[in-house]
């Protein structure tokens, strides 16, 4: 846990998210309408009270006070009108809003980085790669970014794109793109072009009609990557569509999986056309409060399975450092006999050196720490009453040790009422800061600080593949999604499941997969190579899917097989056992829309092709 000379610090301040279910606005709707009939619709719906906030292309979206979705209906019944739906709310997905230590001196590197192998791979600037992040804004105070390459828009109502709506968009945004500049932290894509969408208003939230829009004006900016650290509870066909739309035109949406650590499924997320991001933390595990929907829905003979529903890949979300507005967070430094050491800022900005004292449990007042510094273990009593015992003794500063692996992140409450710096430190230093004859502490403000969430990874995820994909230009979103999940390093179960999905992104197995495959890669998904059933990826598939009088059927086709017969897979289930004859036909039955994975393996073994999906 040492470090020899800066050690950002952390402190955990919750920013928890409401419950999915009661985001929904009551009285507010979208409204998808014929564009040349707009101007008629609007005039209705503004004879019938409603408030319009949003005029986007195909929707405008309003508040119609006191009325329910079924009145709106009725005022709105117009050949013109094709769907009139609930706005969702969409919030911020940031659990942990945590105070940091200050990169001024000195350029730091965030463990994700490192984690996903982002510093192995040289972005390329000249690529034109630009991310749009619909966020809550980028504050201009942090020196941190290259403006020059920089452009954003406002929602109706949030004001400035580039001034913060709090530090969760800044912080967003120098996970994706801080500069590589000698100072501060740098970004997994350093520098990258970034088109800045501020969504959320005042209170925190935005709607789903308001990143429908976001998404259209993310295209408009020629942006290849959209990042959405945000979601919230049920599906919205506007917002649905408009990211269907930025896929289909090549591009790739990530969102952030939730955080109430439950199988829920959140939205944008949840959508097919929207890679679902979960969280890991620095020793590779899950973060306990990322979600992890299952991929499958229905039941019975109705059950399906699809992967794009689900978590897909996860990146570092627990303790990330990055960017905040200016003076943001709180940085503390603590050294020991000359020595420095990893400490977690909790309350009360200062710099204090002095002998150490050891006041054990910290639950007694002892005059014996008059003028020194306090060096307390943790447990007993609340950490409020450890520094104010030490204050009440004639302590000038306190040090609080975790009594368990890892750093201690705290505070002493909303009615602390002490006045000297206190850090925590981590139970692996114990001994050495008891033993220290002086000890110096500092607290101070900061343009950098931590966050944890499912919110953190996705940027993180948004920025690896601006790297990669600055490398291979030619690719399309769709392609770069499946590289990813095809070189994910595998962690938790073994193969694919619903917490890691594939596994944790990895830049340069990512960078080197598609310089050795192309764009379209080559066989398997993930690292243990065969999709939803787990094979060695070494069969090639392609699946055709069409309509015969309406009804839906599959053509696949397969090479490299070397077993009699093969089973095929739709959604993860066996539908035939067939001979490895290279063609199956597979004939559904079911009209209208769909989406289907198919695998082929080799005959009662997990040796397997790829998954291929087909919408219809």
């Amino acid at each position: 846990m040492k470090n020899n000379k800066f050690t950002p610090s952390l402190i955990a301040a919750g920013l928890a998210l409401s419950s999915f279910g009661a985001l929904a606005d009551s009285d507010r709707y979208i409204i998808q309408v014929d564009n040349n009939a707009k101007g008629i619709v609007k005039a209705i719906a503004k004879q019938s009270g409603a408030e319009i906030h949003v005029d986007a292309d195909g929707f405008i979206a309003a508040t119609f006070s006191g009325k329910s979705l079924s009145d709106v209906k009725g005022l709105l019944n117009n050949p013109h009108v094709k769907l009139v739906e609930a706005d969702e709310k969409r919030v911020p997905m940031a659990l942990f809003n945590d105070d940091a230590g200050d990169p001024a001196q000195t350029q730091l590197t965030p463990y994700a980085v490192y984690q996903s192998q982002a510093d192995q791979v040289v972005f390329d600037s000249n690529a034109g790669m630009k991310v749009c992040v619909i966020d809550s804004g980028l504050d201009s105070s942090n020196a941190d970014f290259n403006w020059s390459a920089i452009t954003g828009d406002n929602d109706a109502g949030t004001g400035n794109w580039f001034e913060n709506g709090g530090p969760h968009g800044t912080h967003v945004a120098g996970t994706i793109g801080a500069a590589d500049n000698g100072f501060g932290v740098v970004g997994m894509a350093p520098g990258v072009d970034m088109h800045i969408i501020k969504v959320f208003n005042a209170s925190g939230w935005g709607y789903s009609s308001d990143l429908a829009q976001a998404a259209q004006l993310c295209s408009q900016a020629g942006a290849n990557i959209i990042n959405m650290s945000l979601g919230g509870g049920g599906a919205n066909s506007t917002e649905e569509n408009a990211f269907k739309d930025f896929v289909a035109a090549g591009g790739l949406v990530v969102a952030a999986a939730g955080n109430d650590g439950n199988n829920v499924r959140s939205y944008p997320a949840g959508y097919s056309s929207v890679m679902m991001i979960g969280a890991n933390d620095a020793d590779n595990n899950i973060a306990d409060f990322s979600q992890y929907p299952s991929c499958t829905s229905g039941r019975g003979k109705r059950v399906t399975t699809d992967e794009t529903i689900c978590v897909e890949v996860t990146a570092g979300g627990v303790d990330t450092l990055s960017t905040y507005p200016a003076g943001g967070a709180s940085m503390s430094t603590m050294s020991a006999d000359g020595v420095g050491f990893a400490s977690s800022a909790m309350e009360n900005t200062g710099s204090v050196t002095a002998t150490t004292y050891f006041l054990g449990l910290g639950d007694s007042v002892d005059n014996g720490a008059a003028g020194k510094v306090c060096v307390i273990d943790r447990g007993s009593v609340s950490f409020y009453d450890k520094v104010n015992n030490c204050e009440l003794s004639g302590g000038v500063g306190a040090v609080i040790i975790n009594n368990e692996p890892g750093m201690l992140y705290g505070t002493l409450g909303d009615t602390n009422n002490t006045s000297i710096p206190a850090v925590g430190a981590a139970f692996e230093d114990r001994s050495a800061l008891v033993a220290a004859s002086t000890i110096d502490i500092s607290i101070g403000a900061s343009d950098y600080g931590y966050m944890s969430g499912t919110s953190m990874a996705t940027p993180a995820v948004a920025g690896i593949t601006a790297l990669v994909w600055s490398n291979h230009p030619t690719c399309t979103g769709e392609e770069i999604r499946n590289a990813l999940k095809a070189t994910a390093m595998d962690a938790g179960a073994a193969g694919k499941d619903d917490f890691f999905g594939y596994g944790i992104a990895q830049a340069a197995d990512m960078n080197n997969y598609l310089t050795q495959n192309g764009c379209a890669g080559g066989n398997g998904g993930g690292d243990t190579g065969g999709g939803d059933t787990g094979g060695t990826g070494e069969l090639t598939l392609t699946a055709t899917g069409y309509k015969v009088k309406g009804t839906q059927r599959v053509d696949l086709t397969w090479t490299d097989a070397t077993s009699s017969n093969v089973d095929v897979y739709r959604n993860g289930n066996v539908i035939s056992t067939t001979a490895n004859d290279g063609t199956y036909t597979d004939v559904l039955n079911v009209k209208g829309g769909g989406n289907y994975s198919y695998q082929v393996c080799e005959a009662g073994t997990t040796t397997c092709s790829a998954s291929v999906s087909v919408v219809f």
